[in-house]
């Protein structure tokens, strides 16, 4: 399946499924990255009501006027997309301090993506809408790479089937803007901005090479990484009673 035919297959897929369920409306978060761009316009080519948030919390400039660039974009070439910018620092500084002492760096970088999360689903409820998830393969199935309830709590992954670099293609394809197909994949979590080969050791390329290589030189490091995240992917686990 080429490019065009992978755009065209994924935005008939998200239309299909909101309208056999009877939703009305999509709602997606924006970071300013080219999954949540790439995903954002996807939904957008399919006629119904899209919702897109931008939603800051730290003060990463860079990051957000890259997406409120692209939900510029978006709207001048789509008329059924709505955009809101929710102010969401207040709301973490407020939850940093009832929390006093439980004050985890890793923990608050993981609550900022479940209080956006939040976000989104009051906007979907207002809206009789679903939560558009922005996750790909490497991330959601490869090594894990979101946040439990967080950016990984949505109602559909349109392109969690999708290789990060299919996404980039994907990007060129839709005419995304090229800082934001340029740009280092970064969660925005982090007050120091880190990336996500920061983060994670590996770069994208990298990490796709692996997972499909089994005598890839980075294939330990990314089973590493994988092994620490598995839990995310596995359902949540059950404790049976005895018959």
């Amino acid at each position: 399946m080429n490019t065009k035919d992978k755009i065209d297959f994924i935005s008939n897929w998200i239309k299909s499924y909101a309208s056999s369920n009877n939703f009305e409306s999509l709602v997606i978060g924006i970071s300013g990255g080219i999954d949540s761009a790439v995903t954002s316009t996807l939904s957008a080519k399919t006629g119904l009501k899209t919702i897109v948030a931008n939603m800051p919390i730290l003060d990463h400039k860079i990051t957000n006027d890259r997406g409120m660039f692209h939900i510029h974009w978006l709207k001048e070439n789509f008329e059924n997309v709505e955009d809101l910018k929710i102010d969401l620092s207040d709301v973490f500084n407020n939850f940093k301090s009832a929390l006093n002492k439980n004050n985890s760096e890793h923990g608050y970088a993981n609550s900022q993506a479940r209080i956006r999360m939040a976000t989104l689903y009051q906007i979907a409820a207002s809206n009789n809408g679903i939560v558009v998830g922005t996750g790909n393969k490497v991330e959601d199935f490869g090594i894990g790479f979101y946040t439990k309830y967080g950016d990984g709590g949505v109602d559909i992954s349109p392109i969690a089937d999708c290789l990060k670099t299919e996404i980039w293609d994907m990007g060129k394809e839709l005419m995304i803007n090229q800082d934001i197909i340029d740009a280092a994949p970064t969660d925005g979590l982090w007050s120091d901005g880190r990336s996500d080969e920061d983060q994670v050791g590996l770069n994208y390329a990298e990490i796709e090479e692996a997972m499909i290589n089994e005598n890839s030189s980075n294939r330990d490091k990314y089973l590493e990484i994988r092994k620490n995240n598995v839990h995310k992917m596995n359902p949540i686990p059950v404790c049976i009673l005895p018959k």
